[in-house]
């Protein structure tokens, strides 16, 4: 995957500064994701997928942030996304993956959905904010209630519209509209229980399908913003090429790179655990702890690079002041803050 991952980090840089005016990816981004193979990442093998690991992808989506944080962004939620989708009934995966297994799949998590039981199914209705990469998403995987249960529901892309409400600074490319569904029909095959995604119990006999929610975190969210933060490091170094450095730049840039080096590497500490399966609550709470303190140091880490590039690295048009908006924005992201992650009583081991 490293090797695709480095072509769509060049045709995602190419056409970086578009997708952060027009906000939207280019058609040409968008196909080279796919033919990269993020959708079916960790769809199973028998379904023509990679059944890959967390450390490939993870290591992918890094690579693809350094030329685009907003390509990265939605590399990485597509292949979550059907991570997710491979907790259906095996009837669903019929379905989904009818045409091949680069489907790309989007999500809306939160709860904001309602459904009825009818025969068959369910029909469902809601409004679902911020779903990443819905511009051109095949099927929408939304959560709503029944009654008290939560339930995800697989949504094909005919009957869902989407409303443009995205206008955030910063990752303006990803597409993190509103997704309105009015009282579809979703039968039984197309829907899970929400209880089983957090536990990561599933009937699929690939690994990665049988993973607590816990444990996985907010990686889905960090390693863009790493990528994003790799990036910018590379721009301020452009920037300040051939300039006669103060010292208090160089020492911006030195304490930086070491945090970026340091947030990839706790970064890739978390894709292990999910690989070597060490579903313990100690190592899914650093997992937790780990995201959210990546992303406070990874948005000192670019602060740092725009000091030490000074006016000209603020310049509308270059690639350093974009990769500062997009690593701010990504850390805002729930799963990546110390509320988030401290809801749950850290073991002694974790803090000690």
């Amino acid at each position: 995957m490293a090797e695709a991952a480095e072509k769509v980090k060049l045709i995602a840089a190419e056409h970086a500064a578009e997708a952060d005016a027009t906000r939207r990816l280019a058609p040409e981004v968008v196909e080279a994701l796919r033919d990269a193979g993020f959708a079916r990442h960790f769809v199973a093998a028998g379904r023509g997928g990679a059944q890959g690991t967390f450390a490939e992808l993870t290591e992918a989506v890094f690579t693809v942030g350094q030329g685009c944080s907003a390509a990265a962004w939605c590399a990485s939620l597509s292949a979550y996304s059907s991570r997710f989708a491979g907790l259906l009934p095996e009837e669903g995966h019929d379905e989904i993956w009818a045409s091949g297994p680069d489907t790309f799949v989007v999500t809306g998590q939160p709860p904001m959905g309602k459904g009825t039981v009818v025969d068959g199914g369910h029909r469902l209705s809601g409004r679902w904010t911020y779903v990443s990469g819905v511009d051109f998403a095949d099927w929408a995987l939304l959560c709503g209630m029944i009654g008290d249960e939560g339930r995800f529901f697989a949504v094909p892309r005919e009957d869902f519209t989407v409303l443009e409400t995205w206008d955030s600074v910063g990752m303006k490319a990803t597409s993190s509209h509103a997704v309105v569904v009015d009282d579809v029909f979703v039968p039984s095959h197309l829907s899970l229980n929400r209880a089983d995604l957090l536990t990561g119990t599933s009937w699929s006999p690939v690994p990665s399908h049988n993973v607590p929610f816990q444990a996985v975190g907010g990686l889905t969210f960090v390693a863009p913003a790493v990528g994003a933060a790799m990036g910018a490091l590379d721009a301020c170094v452009s920037v300040l090429s051939g300039k006669k450095q103060s010292v208090t730049s160089a020492v911006d840039l030195v304490r930086a790179s070491g945090q970026v080096e340091s947030a990839k590497l706790l970064v890739e500490q978390n894709a292990r655990v999910l690989d070597d399966r060490e579903f313990t609550p100690a190592a899914m709470a650093r997992n937790e702890r780990n995201v959210a303190y990546v992303a406070e140091v990874l948005v000192d880490a670019v602060g740092g690079l725009v000091r030490a590039a000074g006016t000209g690295g603020l310049a509308e048009g270059g690639a350093l002041q974009r990769f500062w908006r997009d690593v701010v924005s990504c850390s805002s992201h729930v799963a990546l803050r110390y509320e988030t992650a401290s809801v749950r009583t850290y073991p002694a081991s974790v803090v000690n």
